[in-house]
């Protein structure tokens, strides 16, 4: 039986650093309450010439380095985000394009801050079925361009940035199994209102009535998104590690969606693991929607806080809404 194993990981964060007093100012919010409402003391932005796929493929050469995979091997490219260069074609093309492998299967998912997951998922699947040997899986968003400066419930969380892993199907060895061991996806539609931009698409063309309504920007309904995030994502984590019949004082690593400080901090208490087993980068890049999970899992990887065998927990909550999760043994 095939198991798809992570192979290499690689995150690319944008040079600008953008610090809790700037994004403060306009809004009247001191840096320490900033800080004190989000765990954030920093995030980057995107120089006005990157778009998404730029940000890919920074992302993409490093995971494909540490990997020891050159970019002719690579089988396809799943990429997920909100913030494409382009309506179409797919970010994922220009990613392609960019790294110079042509022909091979490329697509954007689009499943908001859930998206690198539910594209692992994919990506899974066209493995473990031999569609292909070997796929490139990548989250880039440049949440700052659809980011009102004056909403305080969005200008203070997001930031730019992207992450990636390259994935490649191995025979099952030897026990214990090592590799993904279950991805589990969820959606709710009846929530879709708690974050979206509600103009844009083919409900709310771009006219300029829309554009002067601030209607192309991103809007969140912060206080009942948050109480729903935890509430989704503690009863998902319960329910994977029950089903694989892992204990969650067994999993060396939750990497989860770097959405808020104050989500960790809860599903850290409601689990009752300490927060050293709790990867956190969201002080110092924010909220990076879909590219969170796989920036502070590389983060995980390279700063030694992941080693093989360990069991590493991997959880997402985000617009749609959606959510989902993930069991690795590295």
């Amino acid at each position: 039986m095939i198991r798809t194993k992570i192979i290499g990981t690689g995150s690319y964060l944008p040079e600008r650093v953008v610090s809790n007093r700037e994004v403060g100012a306009l809004l009247g919010i001191e840096p320490a309450v900033v800080s004190r409402l989000t765990g954030i003391q920093e995030r980057r932005r995107a120089a006005v010439s990157q778009a998404s796929s730029d940000l890919a493929v920074e992302a993409a050469r490093p995971a494909l380095e540490a990997a020891g995979l050159p970019v002719s091997e690579l089988g396809a490219i799943v990429l997920s985000t909100t913030s494409p260069d382009t309506v179409f074609p797919s970010t994922a093309c220009h990613v392609q394009r960019m790294l110079g492998c042509s022909t091979i299967p490329a697509f954007d998912v689009a499943a908001s801050c859930s998206g690198f997951l539910y594209g692992l998922s994919m990506a899974d699947a066209m493995i473990r079925s031999g569609q292909v040997k070997t796929c490139l899986v990548v989250a880039a968003e440049v949440k700052s361009r659809s980011v009102d400066p004056a909403d305080s419930d969005t200008a203070l969380l997001f930031g730019d940035g992207a992450g990636a892993v390259v994935l490649r199907g191995e025979p099952e060895e030897g026990q214990p199994i090592r590799g993904l061991l279950g991805l589990r996806l969820h959606a709710d539609g009846a929530q879709h209102g708690l974050i979206t931009i509600p103009a844009g698409g083919s409900r709310r063309p771009t006219t300029s009535g829309t554009v002067e309504a601030k209607s192309h920007t991103l809007r969140m309904q912060g206080a009942p998104l948050f109480r729903l995030a935890v509430k989704r994502l503690d009863q998902a984590i319960r329910e994977i590690v029950k089903e694989f019949g892992v204990d969650v004082q067994d999993i060396a690593q939750l990497v989860l969606h770097q959405a808020n400080g104050r989500i960790l901090d809860q599903l850290t208490k409601r689990l009752g693991v300490s927060p050293e087993r709790v990867c956190s980068v969201i002080g110092r890049y924010g909220n990076t929607s879909s590219a969170s999970l796989p920036i502070a899992l590389d983060y995980a990887v390279r700063s030694g806080r992941i080693l093989p065998h360990d069991i590493v927990l991997l959880g997402s909550f985000g617009g749609g809404v959606t959510w989902a999760t993930g069991l690795v043994r590295w």
